[in-house]
């Protein structure tokens, strides 16, 4: 995949007063081809399975300060294309430092016999509540009152009885799990393995008050639900495999291993096909931690860290080892997700990406709390580990009170702590194409996360190359409302390249059409954004397996980083999103330099096949900027924070700025959210050059601050054949190499 750019901005150098350079490096950061070409349901092919079967050496780790003029690599300006997706070992010792660590021993011994056994036995529990006994007795309240949630009743109830045996309380359990198995089998697109899971527990932690017949009627009611869903969540890039069906499937399972032959057999299924298809694509779609699918991470984590500490505890399998690109590096990658500030209850909320986004308060927050320290524990030993436990500790307690039995469980006080302030500031998850970073790891930091990756699943969006900003509150964020899937508002705005912060192309004969089936989640496309373009081949755009991928990968590739590299004081990321767009666009390449705490400049080398398509730099503003200098300067506060947007290049533009009634209207046509999801951005920004032409560098400095800083210094930005150089003020600036060449590939 070797292609020649058209306008490929080459590198960045920092020029500081003293003229110190900063080369950043452009090692061509990919995803390990080695992992995902396993055959489905057939034969694992251990050769390409890389070491998942090994203990690790290295994990993501603390990042040391940087001397300011600390010599750095460069590369040559002759290998910098877009390269093959294979992991850059050299890119990872800069990025990386070697950590050993000790994991719990792994070695596979039979299920044990006696009941309870999920969490831990009687005695392990028992001790457990002498350790935690603030989380026990908040426990006790839950499981004593009748008003809390079902589900939190039946867990906190099951979990009391291990500890303090209560047969009126316990009868309490199974009657509201009955309540479920005499209700019809649940198939489809629903959670029927969550039943499975809510059931199991109180089967195993309350198995003495249930009557022969229950139980044996709990036992036909999990293999009909089995059986009737077959066919249903079977792909291993979407939640709903995790999280909707074999989280509850292997609760299931282990609690009723030995009362119903058909559940060994189930375990040995789900550990096959998680093997052979699953593992796959959590490793390439989840290098590093992220995850394609975005915000929807947050609806299945928990679930399924939750059945892998199961797993690991009633059997010694390791699921977590079976994709450790993914797990050895999700609890960091999820603690870099969350926003700065603790929010209401005291939670903290999800960046927003693609469907879903968090923006009000819910359980889902307390979730990828919990599925942080099932892995924290799990990785106790790592000092990353240790870093995300110090964050965790922020927020010690669960914001929903119903859910003290998570606390109970799983927040292990005892794990050591490190110095947060000496940590990396910023991560790079390769397989989504995420990266996030930060000022510092104070509550008013400045947050940014960027993304620029391939295709995998349904719930991601058309937006290729997009960034958010925070600061004491969103400033720029992603725009529409997850009104529904497929709804027009959803398919004519919300998912599309409109509602995110990259560049359009506005080619008015280009429609998203395809023959013989709607294109985009079977809703009804009329707008052209002059967004990114996909190939919809089935309602929901998703890929069933890493197989599936691979076999098609020309089809799902739509965005590279080329480069990342962080130096404390300033983060470098490069990203070529060409293949995001049809034709229209022959190259866009993004760079974006980030120096802390709060300044961003964004860098956008843009060639485009016809000279007459208009071409857009899109901006999600959370509110209506203010202009302090015609089309040049606007700014504008959102919670605690403000942020000023200079448009440095083109020096001639046009500026639209949507926002009321006009917020969603595209062409005329208005497509409104059919319900309102909570704060989203306000305004649409749209700056467009004045002057028609194939090549366009866009330049823009974006400063977050606090509220209420009045003033920022205006960038200066000089243009000589092959360099551009931004300049902060007398001190700083930053040199951007381009050259220009014909191809697209």
């Amino acid at each position: 995949m070797v292609s020649t750019s058209c306008i490929v901005a080459h590198k960045a150098r920092y020029v500081s007063g003293r003229c110190a350079r900063f080369a950043f490096l452009d090692s061509g950061l990919r995803r390990n081809d080695d992992f995902g070409l396993l055959l489905r349901r057939v034969k694992v092919h251990r050769a390409r399975r890389g070491n998942s079967g090994v203990r690790p050496t290295q994990l993501a780790a603390q990042f040391p300060p940087v001397e300011k003029h600390q010599k750095t690599l460069q590369c040559d300006p002759k290998e910098n294309t877009p390269m093959k997706k294979t992991f850059c070992p050299l890119l990872a010792t800069v990025l990386v430092l070697s950590c050993t660590i000790n994991l719990a021993a792994s070695e596979r011994h039979p299920v044990p016999k006696e009941h309870p056994r999920l969490f831990g036995n009687a005695a392990e529990l028992k001790a457990l509540a002498e350790k935690r006994p603030q989380e026990f007795q908040r426990m006790r309240t839950v499981a004593q009152n009748p008003q809390a949630g079902e589900y939190a009743r039946m867990v906190s109830i099951s979990l009391i009885n291990a500890v303090e045996p209560d047969a009126v309380l316990a009868r309490e359990a199974v009657n509201l799990a009955m309540k479920r198995i005499n209700a019809p089998i649940i198939t489809g697109h629903n959670p029927f393995g969550s039943v499975l899971a809510e059931c199991a527990i109180v089967f195993d932690y309350c198995y003495a008050q249930w009557t022969p017949e229950e139980r044996a009627k709990f036992i036909g009611y999990f293999n009909r639900t089995v059986a009737a869903n077959v066919n249903e969540e079977t792909h291993v890039f979407h939640n709903g495999w995790y999280g909707y069906k074999n989280w509850g499937y292997g609760l299931a399972a282990y609690a009723t291993y030995y009362e119903n032959p058909e559940s060994p057999k189930l375990l040995q299924a789900i550990e096959k096909e998680y093997i052979e298809r699953a593992a796959p694509a959590l490793e390439l779609s989840g290098d590093g931690g992220g995850f394609a699918e975005g915000y929807y991470i947050n609806y299945w984590i928990y679930q399924w860290t939750v059945f892998c500490n199961a797993a690991f505890r009633c059997e010694g399998v390791d699921y977590f080892e079976r994709a450790p690109k993914f797990f050895r590096n999700r609890a960091v990658a999820g603690m870099f997700e969350m926003y700065p500030s603790i929010s209401i209850y005291g939670s903290r909320r999800p960046v927003p990406m693609g469907d879903g986004g968090g923006r009000h308060f819910g359980g889902d927050r307390d979730n990828t709390l919990a599925a942080r320290r099932i892995l924290v524990g799990h990785y106790r030993d790592d000092p990353a580990h240790q870093a995300v436990f110090t964050f965790d500790e922020s927020t010690p307690r669960v914001s929903v009170g119903d859910y003290a039995y998570k606390d109970f469980l799983w927040r292990d006080a005892t794990t050591p702590k490190i110095d947060l302030s000496t940590f990396k500031l910023s991560h790079y998850s390769p397989g989504p194409g995420h990266i996030y970073a930060r000022s510092s790891w104070g509550e008013d930091a400045t947050y940014f996360f960027f993304k620029c990756g391939d295709r995998f699943t349904a719930h991601q969006h058309l937006d290729v190359g997009s960034f958010l900003i925070y600061k004491g509150g969103e400033l720029v964020g992603d725009g529409g409302h997850y009104d529904g899937f497929g709804t027009p508002h959803d398919v004519n705005y919300h998912l599309r390249t409109i509602a995110h912060n990259t560049i359009r192309v506005v080619d008015p004969n280009e429609s998203w059409e395809v023959r013989g089936r709607d294109p985009i989640r079977a809703g009804r496309v009329t707008s052209n954004d002059g967004g990114q373009r996909y190939d919809w081949r089935q309602h929901n755009g998703a890929v069933p397996d890493a197989e599936a991928w691979n076999e098609n990968r020309e089809v799902w590739e739509t965005g590279d980083i080329l480069s990342f590299e962080d130096k404390r004081d300033h983060v470098f990321i490069k990203a070529d999103c060409t293949k995001a767009y049809s034709s229209k666009i022959e190259k866009f390449v993004r760079q974006i330099v980030f120096l802390r705490p709060g300044t961003f400049i964004i860098v956008d080398t843009v060639r485009i096949k016809d000279s007459a398509h208009k071409v857009i730099w899109n901006l999600q503003a959370m509110k209506e900027p203010t202009t302090k200098i015609p089309h040049a300067l606007w700014t504008w506060n959102n919670g605690n924070g403000r942020l000023f947007l200079q448009a440095v290049l083109p020096e001639k533009v046009n500026v639209e700025l949507f926002s009321g009634d006009k917020l969603y209207v595209i062409d005329g046509v208005n497509y409104p959210p059919q319900r309102d999801t909570g704060p989203a951005p306000e305004c649409r920004v749209e700056i467009s050059p004045a002057e028609t032409k194939k090549d366009y560098i866009f330049v823009h400095v974006l400063h977050a601050t606090d509220a209420d800083v009045e003033q920022v210094p205006l960038a200066q930005v000089n243009v000589t054949e092959n360099r551009i150089r931004v300049s902060l003020d007398a001190d700083r600036a930053f040199d951007f190499t381009v050259r220009y060449t014909t191809a697209r590939q």
